[in-house]
């Protein structure tokens, strides 16, 4: 299950927090502002990579969609807290340009990291929201279409 850890999606979201945590090390610590932003820039960062480890855990299509909405919320998060650390004055500003070129990478491996899950595997989401293409909500699946829960199939870490 630790394969995860070597994939090129995980390994830049390693590279993303390991340079937040630096930059926001340059925040002065008696700006309780920036102190509020530093914990919720690197809880963003954490919680990527959370994620990442909770989505190739599974095999369920709504579980890996869920997952992958959480990731992109905390990197959208990250990506404008540029637009914050501006309006409080962080004088080492020109820094978190780093962050946004790698959410950007993050961005293009995610793309194709979502593109890779499988939609066959899925037990319907009556909430509608992660379920695969076509699929409604009120859709009753027959017991054929969950014969993948005994599979055991490495194919879902990429």
């Amino acid at each position: 299950m630790k394969n995860y850890l070597h994939t090129p999606i995980y390994k830049k979201s390693e590279e993303i927090f390991e340079t937040l945590k630096a930059i926001t090390d340059l925040f002065p610590e008696d700006d309780p502002m920036l102190s509020d932003l530093k914990g919720q820039l690197l809880g963003d960062a954490m919680l990527i990579q959370a994620k990442l480890a909770g989505a190739f855990g599974v095999k369920l299509y709504d579980l890996k969609m869920e997952n992958a909405t959480l990731i992109r919320k905390a990197a959208r998060d990250l990506m404008v807290s540029y637009h914050t650390l501006k309006m409080l004055g962080f004088e080492d500003l020109e820094y978190y340009q780093l962050i946004r070129k790698q959410i950007e990478e993050f961005r293009l491996l995610f793309i194709e990291w979502v593109a890779g899950f499988n939609s066959k595997h899925f037990i319907t989401d009556n909430w509608g929201l992660f379920n695969p293409p076509g699929i409604a909500p009120d859709y009753e699946q027959r017991s054929d279409e969950l014969n993948f829960l005994d599979e055991d199939d490495e194919s879902d870490i990429q």
